[in-house]
């Protein structure tokens, strides 16, 4: 799994309650993208490493993810 990059600003845990002229929910809103994106990239990758497992070539996987399986390989291969 991927380590979560932790926000090193402390604006996620404003509240615009207390601080209205640091309204961070733009920052919070991006943030949790951020998370839910990097979840996205654990889950596919353990997703490749279960298809390489399986025996499914590099060429399947990468019809899988709409690319060749060279590009599939280049990205996921140290993976697996």
């Amino acid at each position: 799994m991927t380590t979560r990059t932790k926000d090193a600003t402390g604006l996620d845990t404003l509240s615009p309650a207390t601080h209205p002229a640091s309204d961070a929910t733009g920052f919070r809103a991006i943030r949790a993208a951020m998370r839910q994106v990097e979840d996205a990239e654990d889950i596919l990758r353990t997703a490749v490493r279960g298809a390489r497992a399986a025996g499914d070539s590099w060429a399947v996987i990468g019809a899988a993810l709409g690319t060749t399986r060279q590009a599939a390989f280049q990205r996921f291969g140290q993976d697996c």
